[in-house]
């Protein structure tokens, strides 16, 4: 097979691609399968795809349609060619409400051609959990399904004409009428009507095969219908004219209990008759424990349509009374509705990983059976996993009788993979058994097709063969799908990783230390690939920017999972594709809670430059803002900063500072404070400490305030805390709010991250000004002020050891250290950080840390790179946001009331680790309304400020940012408690963001 990239290149207008990336890409769909392709091509039109069939068919060479690549079956991966429709041909051409007809190019996203028909009352009636990122095109290559099939049924109901390319180049306009069959299939149909007539199971659900039985002269003759499901080895879709249908203006969401999902299946057949939009099936394993919902271990999602809210809700209380249900509930708000959904959806995800952190698999992820025999399937499925001694949590379609579970299968030894095999080949007898389809709704694929005659009988599977040579008579499309399959025991994806786990930096403490476990977590659900309106969380802004497989969270997760397996990225950890794609990952850390499997892209881009640049030059704004702390301090101790600033100001010596330190020349470069938050403090808390720790106007002690050594605090010093047991109690002193030091006030140790300390103290102050008013007392960390004298006389010592030796005494998150992958550098940064903090956490005091992203950095990464320290994961459970500090502290204190909107962002670490519980109900006590969008600022710390990504960094404030800020209202607030979103704010919006602690604290001094 010889590679025709110069003619393709020559040929095609579109982009071709033979490089290591692009094929590393397209290796795998969200299947168990692995294939290399030769190439990826992406067509800008049917001329382009037609070129590609010509030369792909004179060098004999596979040619395979790849839409989002979300198939479960592995039929999205190939050996030849990729033809990728996401790039070009993805537009909605027309859209026409009075025939409610759309006509869709085949990379169209689904959610596209929903948001375009709403306007109109209309809707594309399938609806796959995948719908924010699955294309029409592999929606009708693989008759998909989704929830709502109960009322408007498959892709092939909702298909009125194709228009497709053969693999020899015909092009034909296949519809009803036997209207654009090729030469021989009338005729082979017309020999086998009785066979036809007999041969396929009735039941709603039944994807496998060929839909042969659509073309009988009964049902219309309808050859668009019979290619629904054919999963692109019969021809290559183009175009096609899709039916829409009216959606219901109101819908209202019952959800009925049941004690266990044999009894949910049971009762969903009895539910249809009732006509609801919706019966959907999932069991207590997959539901996230702080969900409200009715008692029980499994529950039944009954959506209902009506006119008004009053007629979808009448309906759904009628389903209630219906149904033999353990308890019920009532859902009709939108947003609660739409809470409850998403956890349906991201089952496709969380089903990926057992209650106790094992990996689990698809592969039997769509059987299905008459819905009235549902409940009697499920018991002999759990009877059958049980006598392998495999485990899954069985969901879906309950009232199509079609059910997804992910199993535990051992995919990774010879021994584990046999069981595969024996499993795979009991459990379709089972579901031929009880009438049933091995697939329901995401095709055969490489995973069942070897099993169709299991199901059809030999002679039904020859006449398959026959169709696909009608259609294909050089097998050039999608070789090894459907018919003629290969073995569904081979190319399994998890074959060609190390078995031995990798040498790390971090503990990877959920995939037992394992990074290629880790890596294993993007099964290709692609999530991460959501745009427009449903992609109003965090995740993946770089991917939202560009468009480009390679930057979103699936593909820097594939590129990372074939450096492993050394065949097509063969450089390892000195791989420049990783290295590429991971370079605009803004390590938002938005995957950690946004991908349903958890995949934690901010760690793996951290481990990656950590070996990447192991013993190698690394780039300059890897010292310039990695190092970031280091010379904000140095700054400090010297008192230049007001040299700096002078000097940043002169654009030529800016621009050269800029270009020597590898920043962006369109960044500005923001300005140091004259003087730190820590320097404010110790000014402000002298009065204390000449009286040993009395009262000052705001009359909190300090941690910080001395030296702090083994043997005990200097109570000169203002009451730090030492291992000789000085009191805490001691070192505080009564603030604003008027809280007794001896019988009262919290203390709480105030964390002087670098952006507060060096950049933003005025956020500092406004935190101390709010946390006194509610009563609390408030110190810093120890810092070592002094050093051992070294051998000799003191005196000779140099000023820059001086320097370095004070610079080592402050804590720090060890966060631009980890962010550009210095994570040598970052443990001894930590370990430092723990040593000094020891007389902290041998006291219950919580630590206050303002700045969201070095929060999060406590939090998680702390633990995770220095896992075998146990004084890690101590100060990681210590470690509060503002909001939360003031919720558990201070739960009686009433912060000021200031009646305005909000507006700006949630910060992305917070949104991804720390949670905003606290500070929405924070907000709401001050009377700030409205909501703060999700999205990422840009920046990203040093993200945005290192040359070439400027143009990604705005971007991404333009998606969500920037927008919402121009929209918002004159008068509201405009919040960011980040650093990094506050600078963007600054630098592209012309506006000034602000720190909640610095509105609250504003309205406390305006109360004065």
């Amino acid at each position: 097979m010889t590679v025709p990239e110069a003619e393709l290149r020559k040929a095609v207008r579109g982009e071709v691609r033979f490089d290591a990336t692009a094929r590393a890409l397209t290796t795998m769909d969200a299947s168990n399968y692995r294939r290399v392709p030769l190439g990826v091509v992406a067509p800008r039109d049917a001329e382009d795809v037609a070129a590609v069939l010509e030369i792909c068919r004179a060098h004999g060479v596979p040619v395979v349609p790849r839409g989002g690549g979300t198939s479960i079956a592995g039929q999205a991966t190939g050996t030849g060619i990729v033809l990728d429709f996401t790039r070009h041909m993805n537009r909605l051409l027309s859209l026409d409400p009075e025939n409610r007809t759309a006509v869709v190019q085949p990379g169209l996203v689904l959610d596209r051609l929903q948001e375009a028909a709403a306007p109109h009352g209309l809707r594309f009636g399938p609806d796959p959990s995948t719908h924010s990122r699955c294309t029409l095109g592999g929606m009708i290559g693989n008759n998909s399904c989704g929830s709502h099939s109960v009322a408007w049924g498959t892709t092939a109901d909702s298909v009125r004409e194709l228009e497709v390319l053969t693999a020899r180049g015909e092009r034909l306009r296949p519809g009803r009428g036997w209207a654009g069959a090729p030469e021989g299939l009338r005729s082979l149909v017309e020999g086998e009507l009785a066979l036809l007539r007999t041969g396929f199971p009735e039941l709603p659900r039944r994807i496998s095969g060929y839909a042969l039985d659509a073309l009988l002269p009964e049902r219309g003759a309808d050859v668009a219908r019979s290619l629904c499901g054919s999963e692109g080895t019969l021809g290559v879709l183009t175009e096609a004219v899709v039916d829409l249908v009216a959606a219901p203006p109101a819908r209202a969401l019952a959800v009925l209990g049941y004690a266990d999902e044999g009894a949910a299946a049971d009762a969903a057949a009895g539910l249809l008759p009732h006509g609801p939009l919706t019966v959907e099936g999932m069991a207590a394993d997959l539901v996230p424990s702080a969900v409200a919902l009715p008692r029980g271990a499994a529950w039944l999602f009954v959506e209902t349509g009506g006119e008004s809210a009053a007629e979808a809700r009448a309906r759904a209380e009628a389903i209630v009374r219906a149904a033999d249900a353990a308890d019920a509930l009532v859902v009709t708000d939108a947003a609660g509705q739409r809470a409850l959904w998403r956890i349906r959806e991201d089952a496709s995800g969380t089903a990926t990983r057992m209650p106790d952190g094992s990996e689990a698999w698809p592969g039997w992820e769509d059987c299905a059976v008459p819905p009235a025999r549902l409940g009697a399937y499920l018991r002999d499925f759990r009877a059958l996993l049980t006598g392998h001694g495999l485990r899954g949590t069985p969901y879906g379609h309950f009232g199509d009788g079609c059910i997804h579970v992910r199993i535990d299968f051992d995919l990774l030894t010879a021994a584990g993979v046999a069981r595969f095999r024996r499993f795979s080949e009991e459990l379709a007898d089972l579901v031929v058994a009880h009438g049933g389809s091995l697939s329901g709704e995401h095709g055969d694929g490489r995973a069942r097709a070897e099993l169709l005659p299991r199901m059809y009988g030999p002679r039904l599977v020859g006449l398959f063969e026959r169709a696909k040579t009608v259609w294909d008579p050089d097998g050039l499309l999608n070789p090894g799908m459907l018919v003629r399959p290969a073995p569904l025991d081979t190319d399994l994806r998890f074959s060609v990783l190390p078995r031995e786990p990798v040498d790390v930096a971090f503990g990877y403490p959920t995939d037992g230390g394992d990074f290629a476990a880790a890596v294993r977590r993007c099964v290709g659900v692609a999530t991460c690939r959501t745009t427009g309106a449903a992609g109003s969380a965090v995740m993946c802004p770089s991917f939202r920017a560009t468009g480009e497989e390679e930057h979103s969270t699936r593909g820097r997760a594939r590129l990372l999972h074939e450096m492993l397996a050394g065949e097509v990225v063969t450089d390892g950890w000195r791989s420049t594709e990783v290295r590429d794609a991971l370079d605009l990952c803004l390590s938002c850390k938005g995957c950690r809670s946004d991908c349903p499997v958890g995949v934690d892209m901010a760690t793996y881009k951290a481990e990656f430059l950590h070996h990447h640049y192991a013993g190698r030059r690394r780039p300059a704004a890897h010292h310039s803002m990695g190092r970031l702390p280091e010379w904000l301090r140095l700054v400090a101790l010297t008192r230049t900063a007001g040299a700096v600033n002078a000097l940043a100001s002169v654009p030529a010596l800016a621009a050269l500072g800029k270009r020597l330190g590898g920043i962006a020349g369109e960044r500005r470069v923001p300005r140091l404070a004259r003087r730190t938050f820590s320097g404010w403090w110790r000014a402000r808390s002298a009065p204390d400490r000449a009286a040993g720790g009395a009262v000052g106007r705001g009359g909190s002690g300090s941690v910080a305030g001395g030296a702090v050594g083994r043997g005990g605090s200097d109570p000169v010093a203002g009451g730090a805390v030492g291992r000789g047991g000085s009191d805490p109690v001691a070192g505080g002193a009564v603030g604003r709010g008027g809280s007794d030091p001896a019988a009262g006030g919290a203390l709480v140790v105030l964390w002087p991250d670098t952006f507060t300390e060096h950049l933003s103290p005025s956020v500092g102050r406004a935190a101390v000004r709010v946390l006194e008013a509610a009563g609390l007392r408030v110190a810093l960390p120890p810092t070592l002020r002094t050093r051992r004298r070294p051998v000799g006389d003191a005196r000779t010592a140099s000023a820059l050891s001086l320097l370095t030796a004070r610079r080592r005494g402050r804590v720090c998150c060890g966060l631009t250290y980890i962010s550009t992958g210095q994570l040598d550098r970052a443990r001894a940064v930590l370990r430092r950080t723990l040593d000094l903090m020891e007389p902290v956490l041998e006291t219950s005091a919580p630590v206050v840390v303002l700045e969201p992203s070095c929060a999060a950095a406590l939090r998680t990464d702390l633990p995770e790179l220095l896992h075998d320290d146990p004084r890690a994961a101590l100060l990681a459970s210590r470690v509060l946001t503002f909001a939360e500090t003031l919720r558990r502290h201070a739960p009686d204190w009433t912060p000021p009331v200031l009646d305005r909107p909000v507006t700006g962002q949630t910060h992305c670490h917070q949104h991804a680790v720390l949670g905003d519980d606290a500070d929405r109900a924070l907000r709401a006590a001050a009377g700030l309304t409205g909501e703060l969008n999700g999205g990422c600022c840009g920046l990203a710390g040093n993200f945005g400020f290192e040359k070439g990504h400027f143009e990604v960094s705005a971007a991404c404030a333009e998606e969500q940012l920037l927008p919402s800020v121009r929209q918002a209202p004159p008068d509201a607030v405009l919040l960011a408690d980040g650093y990094s979103c506050r600078t963007q704010l600054e630098q592209l919006g012309g506006v000034r963001g602000r720190h909640l602690a610095e509105v609250l604290a504003e309205a406390l001094d305006d109360e004065d």
